[in-house]
């Protein structure tokens, strides 16, 4: 698996029974404070991996940084913040490369093993299948107000918007692993926003699209009222020019909710599409045993209509 359909992560076959998953990711800070912005870097490195039903076994360190200009005791914190991920993960981190950049970077090329029976792929979503989100939404637009110093990290929702992208995945995976959940389609929410990435699960799976209740959505706080001011990173504005006329709002939705739906996540959660009448089950234990109090089931997968190609329809409330 790797670029004729693109997935989370590319996936090796090793044997009848084993196969290796691959996945790099890393970006500029998107918080102030080193450690965190280590710890956020590295939870989203390895979400691609938990994304695929895999488990990461070893990572490596992918750094940038302008040791001319800033101390190199911050990127001592940045890689720190990368190893307790890693430890929590249950993984190590082997090595790695940095170079000298005007402009600190930072990530992990990680490593993972999966049955090749048991791969989760963005393909596969059936019409009738309620779709599960881990994580609430709404990191891009505090990320931004942090940028404009309308919020401080160290307000309650900058440490509630930390505490989200420096979560790990891994507990998500391992309930709808352990639940026996029949998971269809998986994928994890970051760049191109919720809208975005079940976009891409439609139109890899057969003649279906989506209906999303907005009243299901659940918001980091102090996310939706910023949404409501027009504190919007340009990513969320430039994925929702990119999903187009592919995502249709009902009249009567909370503009600003249409806003955290097509968000530009860091580390977002895990977005599922599952059997029905098994989501429920599967919800509650994520909460209960995951920890994951957001997560909801947010919407449903249906039939596409005549002639018309995969959709994203949120509504205010799905019947």
């Amino acid at each position: 698996m790797g670029l004729e359909k693109p997935d989370d992560a590319a996936v090796v076959r090793l044997s009848d029974d084993n196969a290796i998953v691959v996945t790099l990711d890393f970006f500029t800070p998107v918080v102030d404070d080193a450690r965190d912005f280590g710890r956020i870097a590295a939870t989203n490195a390895l979400s691609d991996v938990y994304a695929m039903g895999a488990t990461p076994l070893v990572a490596l360190n992918i750094a940038a940084f302008p040791s001319k200009t800033l101390p190199m005791s911050l990127l001592g914190e940045i890689l720190l913040g990368g190893a307790e991920v890693a430890r929590d993960a249950g993984i190590i981190i082997a090595g790695g490369h940095t170079i000298d950049d005007p402009e600190p970077k930072y990530g992990l090329s990680v490593v993972g093993t999966v049955h090749p029976d048991r791969i989760w792929t963005k393909g596969g979503a059936r019409a009738g299948d309620a779709l599960v989100l881990t994580k609430a939404l709404g990191t891009g637009v505090l990320s931004t107000a942090i940028k404009r110093d309308l919020l401080s990290e160290r307000d309650p929702e900058g440490r509630a918007m930390v505490a989200s992208m420096c979560t790990l995945n891994r507990r998500g995976a391992e309930v709808a692993k352990s639940t026996r959940t029949t998971v269809h389609a998986a994928t994890d929410v970051t760049g191109y926003g919720l809208a975005g990435h079940l976009l891409e699960m439609l139109r890899q799976s057969d003649g279906v699209s989506a209906e999303i209740d907005a009243s299901a959505i659940v918001a980091l706080p102090g996310a939706h009222e910023l949404a409501t001011k027009g504190v919007l990173p340009g990513g969320t504005k430039s994925n929702r020019e990119h999903v187009g006329e592919a995502l249709v709002a009902h009249d009567e939705v909370d503009p600003a909710l249409v806003w955290l739906c097509v968000d530009a996540q860091t580390s977002g959660g895990l977005l599922f599409s599952v059997p029905e009448g098994e989501a429920a089950s599967l919800v509650s234990a994520l909460q209960r045993e995951a920890g994951l109090d957001a997560a909801r089931v947010v919407g449903r997968v249906v039939s596409t209509r005549a002639g018309e190609a995969s959709a994203v329809r949120i509504n205010p409330r799905n019947s």
